[in-house]
């Protein structure tokens, strides 16, 4: 199965421990998220060398199917910067695009994307 990953769900994996679904799941990102994720890094309560966010980025694109994104898609109307997951997840046609954020969420599903919290995921991946 394929899937995106939320910002959020980067920075937590990164910073805390959480079960792993290694092997049964292929992450799909885009350059897009991946800047975002850099952004996000940079800008962390916790201080991060450039070398160490240069790491966790070689690690992400090692392990990522690496889509760009043709269409534009504004359907989170209350977070547009949010679009770029959905984007990305269209362009990499995945099943799941995993999230925190409650403008994702609230979604559910688009174009049979399904949009479920970690907890979720994990549920499925057992």
């Amino acid at each position: 199965m394929k899937v995106v990953l939320d910002t959020n769900i980067f920075i937590s994996g990164i910073f805390w421990k959480g079960s792993s679904n290694k092997g049964k799941s292929t992450l799909v990102t885009s350059l897009e998220v991946i800047s975002e994720i850099i952004k996000v890094l940079k800008d962390f309560k916790i201080r991060l060398s450039d070398e160490i966010i240069k790491e966790w980025v070689d690690l992400i694109v090692r392990n990522s199917i690496i889509v760009e994104p043709k269409d534009k898609i504004k359907i989170v109307k209350n977070d547009p910067k949010d679009n770029i997951f959905i984007e990305t997840a269209v362009a990499g046609n995945v099943d799941y695009i995993v999230s925190q954020d409650n403008h994702l969420l609230k979604l559910k599903e688009f174009r049979g994307i399904k949009i479920i919290t970690p907890e979720e995921f994990n549920e499925i991946c057992k």
